[in-house]
């Protein structure tokens, strides 16, 4: 009985272990920090109107300073020129990285995509920035995240959201156009982000 007691013992710890390093932490964020939200149209609102964008309803959400870095029509390697600087400038503790949609609708170079997502997070890391990663579907009617959001979360650890963009997306009454949303949708982008944030302990 005492042999398997110590197994059953083991076997939980192991289990609970195995289950702890799936879960990436974020730093608390203080009231006075800021976060920066960076991507391209889907960051600035596109779409949104009277400070509808998710930016906006983040920081009243959240009670931190979110900084809208969004540029509508932007590309990865534009973005991954543009990311430095911003994070020198403006040194958030947290960024939420939305890139990539442009690259995707124009059907860029995947493996490019990744190089650029990967060096962004890298620029991120470096800095001892954390970072909220989110995914962009495929264009594709059931895709949630392309392959390579998984795959660089992985890779490095983040915390990652990977079915929201898609799911709103999919439903009529979140969109403005086929590709961007309304104020309902980044309202929902937004909460959806604030609730990642409580459940990693940024909030």
């Amino acid at each position: 009985m005492n042999g398997i007691s110590v197994k059953t013992v083991l076997l939980a710890l192991l289990l609970t272990l195995v289950g702890c390093s799936d879960q990436t932490e974020l730093t608390y964020i203080p009231p006075e920090g800021v976060i920066l939200a960076f991507g391209d149209s889907l960051t600035q609102g596109v779409g949104s109107r009277d400070n509808g964008d998710y930016p906006a309803q983040l920081q009243q959400l959240t009670g931190r300073k979110v900084i809208n870095a969004g540029v509508s029509g932007e590309l990865s390697a534009e973005g991954l020129q543009r990311l430095p600087a911003l994070l020198d400038q403006h040194q958030p503790a947290l960024l939420i990285l939305l890139e990539g949609g442009n690259d995707i609708l124009q059907n860029r170079n995947k493996a490019q995509l990744k190089q650029n997502l990967a060096q962004m997070i890298e620029a991120a890391q470096q800095r001892q920035i954390d970072i909220v990663f989110i995914g962009v579907p495929e264009k594709a009617l059931f895709s949630n995240s392309a392959p390579l959001y998984q795959e660089l979360a992985e890779q490095y650890q983040l915390v990652f959201e990977p079915a929201v963009i898609a799911e709103l997306l999919r439903d009529a009454q979140y969109k403005s156009d086929p590709v961007h949303f309304n104020n309902r949708g980044y309202t929902e982008l937004a909460v959806r982000i604030e609730s990642l944030l409580k459940e990693h302990n940024a909030l």
